[in-house]
């Protein structure tokens, strides 16, 4: 088995505070961001009922549709945002706000630019 390295266990650390805190609703659910080292992946879960309601990532198929299937063109900073508004759309559709949890990851600067 893997040992988890001290940089990771603060992340998981901070991970399980900010779930302990947060939780999703039907009507505000939560916003799960995971950033990998080439990929970001996000998730508008409903806590209540145990379901994802929409999830987009750099690999999901509607994304590669836009962008293209080069492996090089899905670990851009385009494909972030195409992401975002993806998840923003979705949002403006079907629910009016919502909850933002960054997966234990620190925020630094302003969050809503």
């Amino acid at each position: 088995m893997a040992k988890v390295t001290p940089k990771e266990a603060r992340r998981q650390k901070r991970h399980t505070k900010i779930r302990s805190k947060l939780s999703g609703t039907p009507d505000r659910p939560r916003i799960s961001v995971y950033r990998s080292n080439q990929h970001t992946y996000v998730q508008v879960i409903d806590d209540e009922n145990q379901t994802t309601l929409c999830a987009v990532g750099t690999m999901s198929p509607k994304i590669k549709e836009v962008i293209g299937t080069e492996e090089w063109k899905t670990k851009t900073l385009n494909v972030g945002a195409r992401c975002g508004r993806a998840v923003a759309s979705f949002r403006a559709s079907r629910v009016q706000q919502s909850r933002h949890q960054q997966e234990g990851i620190r925020q630094h600067g302003s969050r809503w630019r």
